[in-house]
């Protein structure tokens, strides 16, 4: 486990290795290309140090990467500041966002597929503004009506990555303890249920809900996310969210158990179609 920006660092520098290497060079040859010392080819491959988006941008040119998905991908990665084609409008938000929180919505940016286990609340992609409201100022102690629109603002905004071209792909598993739990009082509740229905509607949207008669599961351990990308497995990465900060998992191992437990309660919840039913009499009161 590693916070996130050490893991992007070393997925960045492992997949721009794997680029080095398909162009036929050695970290010498490449480090000549860029007019560097081999020295900090090989810091930026292991990911001891960080390194700027320009720099990345001179490497992609060395390697021959044309690709604008995998370019932006590893400029994002490198932290940039959306040269890359997409608007990270995140950047607007550096002095209220933690960084964690920064890195999280810049890797859901950038993913092409997002599987979510929610165990509490309704994931943010999904959240109503008044659920988020309500969620945020029960998780933040101490916020001010001000710092509490921003957050709010943030969590909207990021749920634009369902509408781009191509939308995120989001499938998420949801306790039935996430429809139960009344936040923000009864109204608030009724119209994010109904929201939950709508969204699940959306053909990039896979929603199943685990009810509490399947009994005990691999999910009590807690929630999680995983990213994937769309140019290379080798960048999927699992996120588990913590009360002051986020951990990154990387290693394979780590992806494919957490890979065969969703897959697992994606068995043992309802299908699509009877969650949407299940969403519905809930909101009725059943």
């Amino acid at each position: 486990m590693q916070h996130g920006p050490a893991v992007r660092r070393r997925k960045l520098g492992a997949e721009l290795r794997t680029l080095r290497s398909r162009a036929g060079l050695t970290s010498g040859e490449a480090a000549r290309l860029v007019g560097w010392h081999q020295s900090k080819v090989s810091r930026i491959e292991t990911g001891t140090s960080g390194t700027k988006p320009a720099d990345v941008r001179l490497l992609l040119d060395a390697y021959g990467v044309a690709d604008p998905h995998l370019r932006e991908l590893m400029l994002a990665l490198a932290g940039s500041d959306g040269s890359g084609g997409r608007d990270h409008w995140w950047h607007a938000y550096r002095g209220v966002l933690p960084p964690a929180y920064r890195d999280f919505i810049s890797l859901e940016s950038q993913a092409s597929a997002m599987r979510t286990l929610e165990t509490t609340v309704v994931p943010g992609l999904l959240q109503t503004p008044a659920y988020a409201r309500a969620v945020t100022r029960a998780a933040v102690e101490g916020i001010t009506e001000d710092q509490l629109d921003t957050l709010v603002e943030v969590r909207l905004a990021r749920q634009e990555v369902l509408r781009g071209r191509p939308p995120l792909e989001l499938n998420a598993v949801l306790d039935e303890a996430v429809l139960r739990r009344e936040v923000g009082g009864p109204e608030v509740m009724a119209r994010q249920l109904d929201q939950l229905v709508e969204a699940a509607r959306l053909p990039q949207v896979r929603l199943q809900v685990l009810p509490f008669r399947a009994g005990a599961h691999i999910g009590l351990t807690g929630p999680f996310v995983v990213f994937s990308f769309s140019s290379t497995s080798d960048l999927d990465v699992v996120v588990l969210d913590h009360l002051t900060s986020s951990l990154y998992l990387e290693r394979k191992e780590d992806l494919q158990a957490y890979t065969e437990a969703f897959d697992a309660l994606r068995a043992h919840a309802l299908s699509t179609e009877e969650s949407l039913d299940y969403i519905a009499a809930i909101a009725d009161g059943a």
